[in-house]
């Protein structure tokens, strides 16, 4: 509904931002990263990129300090058993470029450090956004996938033992990549496999 948001920021702590649009005043969530940023702005034009997020009970709006922030917002928010309320404390914690470093380095430790954000949850985020968040900074410097692609006839195998560093039981897992294609790569296999999963919890 709303792409940014341009004005005057009149208000600013930890958890928001408040920005006047001529005579309108929007309240919009923030990370402590975008937070830093804006410090030295209060009383100045702004501008922040949005994303509202609609519940039964309220209506709240996100502001971050550039597209790929919002982005990579999005994309955590995507993956099951991340609201936005999660989303915006790794996003806290790192910056939209350590996330993605995270991501395509396999690197559950550093996401997981967000409060709120437990290793099961890092491993899904890894797993569910490793091709969306690779192909979305691809133009970073120094981000290089440190795995290789399992052979296809070894990829359920792989597949599963990936499901029970997750937490899953040895036959969970195992039903559940016999219920995906297993042509697909690796990391497909998982993530499908995973949302097989959930499902059933």
């Amino acid at each position: 509904m709303y792409y940014y948001i341009s004005g005057q920021l009149v208000e600013l702590n930890s958890g928001y931002a408040a920005i006047d649009c001529s005579g309108v005043c929007y309240r919009l969530n923030i990370s402590m990263n975008a937070f830093s940023k804006l410090s030295a702005q209060l009383g100045k034009k702004v501008l922040l990129y949005t994303y509202l997020s609609v519940r039964d009970d309220a209506l709240e709006l996100y502001g971050f300090q550039d597209n790929e922030e919002h982005t990579a917002f999005v994309r955590l928010i995507s993956v099951s058993g991340v609201g936005p309320k999660a989303g915006m404390n790794i996003l806290s914690t790192m910056t939209a470029q350590e996330l993605a470093l995270a991501v395509v380095n396999n690197d559950p430790k550093a996401i997981s450090k967000a409060p709120g954000v437990g290793n099961k949850t890092a491993q899904k985020i890894i797993i569910e956004l490793k091709d969306k968040i690779s192909k979305d900074f691809a133009d970073i410097g120094g981000i290089q996938d440190s795995s290789s692609t399992a052979s296809s006839s070894g990829s359920s195998s792989d597949a599963v033992s990936a499901l029970v560093v997750l937490g899953y039981t040895r036959n969970e897992a195992l039903e559940a990549v016999r219920m995906v294609d297993n042509s697909q790569p690796l990391e497909v296999i998982i993530r499908d496999a995973l949302k097989k999963l959930v499902r059933t919890k």
